[in-house]
């Protein structure tokens, strides 16, 4: 019988498995890896270990730690950036037989630290006992940094100049450009790709979905994402709302959903929005209290349609495999967060076998599907190359190409044509020596025909002409484009003046049908 991810999850919770069974093929292959370079590699010769979330990082670097000191008989060392991921690693660590210690803030001095060859500690806590020379780990060999993109870590290297480093992350990528991760690492490993893992059931399959949005109103900040600020007034508006609870319904509806957002006003927002419409949501944000957090994450975990919106405190630290709709309601610039997000929802279940991700920021026209293939190597070694060469937010929107919904397209099935493409409308027009203005002229005209071919009367196919909201959006920018006049004011213009125009064709087409 084939093994699945479910037998590993089994496996942490009872550890009554030894830890060879819970290796699979694709992890022992790694450590076969890793353990090549620890051999040829003596001394404080640094290496970066890539495997996507949900393949089982802390498995892989939990039996590294266990054979690492079988073998040399010195200490290793686990960092790690937040609370929950050290409790998570310990206990895992324990689970594999290996003995460990955390050091968390109430440990002021290691008295006991002969005791353990293990031990996990928080990045910022473990710095503070290092300078304050109140604690000093003797005999380190290993260093293994759990999410290594974050530049967290590079004040504690100093500390460990004759131990080996271990870098561990699902995209080897820095969060500061100007930091990157090749300075640091001499090379990289890279694990089993995510279509892989999907393919073996070890990932769920991912169904994604994308709105068209624009973000031209997004600014950047010195990080190199989008700001919290203009994110809020963005995805805060009643527009962006409206098209979020629709796709929820659309495509989410009854589903255990987790939501993204960029701040916490958003979140706010889209919890009021929902709660209004009827839906089992709740609101989590880094504000609520450590018990506050628990109820919550237990409300969610069992409740069958919950919703939960939040800002990216669930990035990490989080996993709750019965998620089955990932919405990202917020855009980034950032890989690693991409990932991140999507990441948790992919986690496989037997009764969970695929997952759906809604983009309501140009995501995956960013950054590509979550399963195609990406060149880690490439990214390690040129990183600029990388960041200078992601798509800009203009040419996403020129890129995008509008399909209607099913069930909206069957609302105009008496109608033998219902597609307009502006972009070759507008080269015969051109090319014809016509105005411009004639190719939305048609592009009215043909929107008020299929409405009419599939009324009863003027109120329906006005009704019908109000669900066309989305297609003349994209048609608008499509034009303006053509145009090369793309101000946001200009085609705020150009939409209402559109369904003016189409609400008054559609009266006159049923004049003249009297």
């Amino acid at each position: 019988m084939k093994t699945t991810q479910t037998d590993l999850w089994q496996y942490l919770e009872t550890t009554k498995k030894t830890s060879e069974k819970a290796l699979y093929a694709y992890q022992k292959e790694d450590l076969k890896k890793v353990f090549a370079f620890l051999d040829n590699n003596p001394g404080n010769q640094n290496l970066l270990y890539q495997l996507p979330t949900g393949g089982g990082k802390t498995v892989v670097f939990s039996e590294i730690a266990k054979r690492y000191i079988k073998k040399t008989q010195k200490k290793v060392v686990v960092l790690t950036h937040r609370i929950e991921l050290s409790h998570q690693t310990s206990k895992m660590l324990h689970g594999f037989g290996v003995n460990n210690k955390i050091i968390n803030s109430e440990v002021k001095e290691l008295e006991d630290q002969d005791e353990f060859m293990c031990f996990v500690a928080m990045v910022e806590t473990l710095n503070n006992r290092l300078q304050e020379e109140k604690v000093a780990i003797n005999n380190i060999g290993l260093v293994i940094i759990d999410e290594a993109h974050y530049n967290s870590f590079r004040k504690l290297f100093k500390y460990f100049d004759e131990a080996t480093i271990l870098g561990v992350t699902a995209t080897p990528l820095s969060s500061n450009i100007k930091l990157p991760m090749k300075d640091n690492y001499k090379q990289l490993i890279v694990g089993e790709s995510i279509s892989s893992l999907v393919k073996n059931k070890f990932l769920a399959k991912a169904n994604m979905y994308s709105y068209d949005v624009s973000l031209q109103t997004l600014k950047l900040g010195i990080n190199g994402d989008y700001t919290v600020k203009s994110s809020d007034e963005f995805y805060g508006n009643h527009s962006m709302l409206g098209k979020l609870l629709t796709a929820y319904n659309d495509i989410a509806k009854g589903t255990k959903t987790l939501i993204f957002n960029n701040g916490i006003n958003t979140s706010r927002y889209v919890y009021e929005t929902f709660k209004k419409a009827g839906l089992n949501i709740r609101h989590l944000d880094n504000k609520n209290t450590a018990t506050e957090r628990r109820e919550i994450l237990d409300w969610f975990s069992n409740t069958p349609d919950a919703i939960l919106t939040s800002v990216s405190i669930l990035t990490t630290g989080f996993d709750e495999p019965s998620v089955e709709t990932i919405i990202l309601n917020r855009a980034t610039r950032s890989l690693t967060l991409y990932f991140q997000m999507i990441g948790r929802g992919s986690r496989y279940l037997p009764n969970k076998e695929e997952f759906s991700v809604v983009d309501m920021g140009n995501n995956i026209a960013r950054f590509g599907l979550w399963d195609a293939p990406v060149d880690w190597q490439e990214i390690f070694h040129f990183p600029d190359f990388y960041l200078e060469n992601i798509k800009n937010d203009e040419e996403i929107e020129k890129e995008f190409v509008y399909e209607m919904p099913a069930d909206l397209r069957a609302k105009f099935a008496k109608s033998k044509n219902i597609d307009f493409d502006i972009k070759a409308e507008y080269k015969k027009s051109f090319a014809n020596g016509e105005k411009s203005k004639l190719v939305l002229e048609r592009s009215i005209e043909q929107h008020a025909t299929i409405c009419v071919e599939n009324a009863e009367d003027v109120f329906d196919a006005r009704i019908l002409a109000k669900q066309l909201k989305e297609e003349i959006s994209y048609r608008v920018k499509q034009y303006s484009y053509c145009i090369m006049n793309n101000t946001k004011n200009y085609k705020e213009w150009l939409e209402e003046d559109y369904e003016r125009k189409l609400r008054s064709s559609i009266s006159r087409k049923f004049a003249q049908m009297l």
